[in-house]
């Protein structure tokens, strides 16, 4: 077993326009003032703003761990457009404008501690396990690793490294880099931190489920977090934010790969194996109002298995428990779609709907710098960016074909299966952290998986099909109707809801395809789904029977990578109403809106290198974008 295999066994764990000051912060002990800056007027109307809430440095044990220096001051000077140097030894910078918004989130449980237990000037660097990391000898390091990860999976401190002071510095570090780099109206910078719990899976092979959460201060941040060695027990995460809102620190919590929680993530009952109850339901939703969708770690919408009908269900799948070579398996608990009607089933019994969440992107970066283009991807760690072979993208050992790569043992690399994904969309009134932040608690969210495509739904009796057409329609959708993230009521006149949907192409990707909105039900206790193209890019009118447009058109060379664009379109809106609408019934509905195919990022290096792409591995794929849910409330 080589040394990344050791250390990913090991990792288990991780994988009105007014002045405005903006707070001073410390950077490396020397006080730096932020620039004041005028605060554009607010826009009523709420403008789109991206970024990632979802970012490690080398403050992160695994990334570390990994050969990651990075720094959160280089996270945010990457997200502002700017060159940071690659750890596997280039240079890296975004592709198209600098982002809006930005969380550094390193992982909460022994923060900063590796670094230090490397840094002969810290006290932590003579305890016996720095030295059997770092030491002059150094054989038990993938040992020491591998305790640390187990200590914090299970909730048990090592003593002689958990260091609270050490924890404490560094995270103050993280605040004081936010409030340097946040400048309102401009970019906005969040105190953030990655909750990291999981749970040991019974097997023979090491794994764990996926239980992290990404948790995001609106302003004011504590001076010690709340960590997995506290408790593993998200339930007790919820509680400790409750008290520190108490206390005027606001926070949400975001659940992340879902796709890789063993069922657990939207589970039927708690953590400890209780019935859910209206309590638990309205605690989960004030802390936990979003779920990311989307990341370098795959796609946690839906899969074939749970998805049957939808043509577009198997994209981007991660198919390992994190760090582990164990195989996952595919469960409702797992996956949004199918959680969003678990929770409609869930409310009939208790009254109170838990999984009521919107849904955003972001990337889950190790290192600094968010791989967010197909045509250039740089991977999760610096192993796997440090070339085409090493995330097994091109043949091993130099071959021009895949023939004998099957004598390679069959190896089972995740970073084949990363993405190059995901982005954090937002409708809010400015870039400041208050606004951007408001957004996330209303659910006013998007995600996408990389492009930069912008997404409107809003949902009411009084929207019509005329009003797709008007100047003002953002305006009079605001006035008479609820936007993504909201909830309408039924009424007695038994007539069935309109819904706008609305999509805007990145300029700097593919044409659009198609605008499709999902809906998912219950009914006699079994969950349901629906998936309905809305707009077709050619500008017809989708087939009344099987409720999907007709083909564009469009294709890709994967030789070359070269596009036909067919009809694809830079707009999609359509007025819809729902032509299987059941008043009686219980509904979530939200917008997944398709781009025209284009080559995977596995494919460009292929390309590139001259070699056939990985025949495992998918040749093309569709970037897409999803909104936040609208749900619609039968009447009592």
């Amino acid at each position: 077993m080589n040394r990344q295999q050791l250390i990913g066994i090991s990792v288990l764990a991780l994988a009105a326009c007014t002045p405005a000051a903006v707070e001073t912060g410390t950077e490396d002990g020397q006080t730096v003032d932020a620039p004041t800056v005028e605060q554009p007027a607010s826009a009523p109307t709420r403008n789109a703003y991206f970024g990632d809430v979802h970012v490690h440095t080398g403050n992160s044990f695994d990334a570390y761990v990994f050969g990651v220096r990075a720094s959160p001051d280089d996270a945010y000077r990457f997200a502002k457009g700017e060159s940071i140097h690659h750890d596997a030894g280039y240079e890296i910078q975004l592709a198209g404008p600098p982002l809006d918004f930005l969380a550094v989130t390193d992982h909460g449980e022994y923060l900063g501690v590796i670094p230090a237990m490397d840094d002969p000037t810290n006290a932590l660097s003579q305890t016996d396990m720095a030295q059997a990391a770092f030491g002059p000898d150094r054989a038990d390091a993938a040992q020491v690793f591998q305790q640390i990860g187990l200590s914090f999976v299970i909730g048990q401190p090592i003593e002689e490294i958990n260091d609270q002071d050490q924890m404490n510095s560094v995270w103050a570090k993280t605040i004081a880099a936010a409030e340097q780099h946040n400048i309102p109206g401009e970019f906005s910078a969040f105190a953030a931190y990655e909750f990291t719990a999981m749970r040991l899976v019974d097997g023979p092979v090491p794994a764990a489920a996926n239980l992290h959460r990404n948790v995001i201060f609106r302003g004011a941040a504590p001076d010690q977090l709340f960590t997995t060695l506290n408790s593993t027990n998200p339930e007790d995460l919820w509680s400790w934010m409750n008290e520190q809102r108490a206390q005027g620190i606001d926070s949400l919590a975001i659940p992340h790969n879902s796709n890789a929680s063993n069922g657990e993530m939207f589970a039927l009952e708690t953590y400890s194996g209780a019935a859910l109850t209206a309590d638990y339901a309205n605690t989960r939703r004030a802390n936990e109002p979003l779920v990311e969708i989307t990341q370098i770690k795959g796609t946690s919408d839906t899969l074939p298995e749970l998805s049957p009908n939808d043509e577009w269900a198997e994209f981007e799948r991660y198919d390992h428990f994190i760090g582990s070579s164990e195989k996952l398996t595919v469960g409702v608990g797992d996956f949004v779609r199918s959680s969003l009607a678990r929770g409609l089933a869930i409310e009939d019994e208790i009254g109170v709907n838990p999984y009521m969440f919107g849904l955003i992107g972001s990337s889950d970066t190790h290192i600094g710098a968010a791989t967010l283009e197909e045509e250039k991807h740089w991977g999760k760690f610096p192993t796997d960016g440090s070339s085409p072979e090493a995330r097994s993208s091109v043949p091993p050992n130099g071959a021009p074909n895949w023939d004998n790569a099957e004598s390679e043992g069959g190896r089972v690399l995740a970073s084949s299966q990363y993405s190059a994904s995901g982005l954090a969309g937002v409708w809010a009134e400015a870039n400041t952290r208050e606004a951007i932040f408001d957004a996330m608690r209303r659910r006013e969210t998007f995600g996408t998986s990389g492009p930069r495509i912008k997404v409107r739904f809003f949902a009411g009796a009084a929207l019509d099909a005329a009003l797709t057409e008007s100047a003002d329609l953002v305006e009079q959708a605001y006035a008479t109707s609820v936007p993504m993230g909201g909830q309408i009521m039924g009424d007695t006149e038994d007539s069935p809801p309109g819904f706008i949907a609305w999509a805007v192409r990145d300029p700097l990707s593919a044409p659009l395809q198609r605008l499709q909105i999902i809906k998912t039900w219950t009914e006699n206790g079994a969950l349901h789904e629906a998936v309905f193209d809305a707009a077709c890019s050619d500008g017809s009118t989708p087939d009344p029977e099987s409720h999907r447009c007709a083909d564009n058109g469009a294709s890709v060379d994967v030789a070359t990578c070269a596009r036909s664009d067919g009809t694809g379109t830079g707009e999609l809106k359509a007025f819809w109403r729902d032509p299987s609408f059941d008043p009686s019934v219980d509904a979530a509905y939200y917008v997944r809106v398709l781009e025209n195919p284009s080559c995977r990022w596995s494919t460009w290096d292929a390309v590139r290198a001259g070699t056939p792409p990985n025949p495992g591995l998918p040749e093309t794929l569709q970037e897409r974008a999803w909104s936040s849910p609208i749900w619609y409330s039968a009447p009592s």
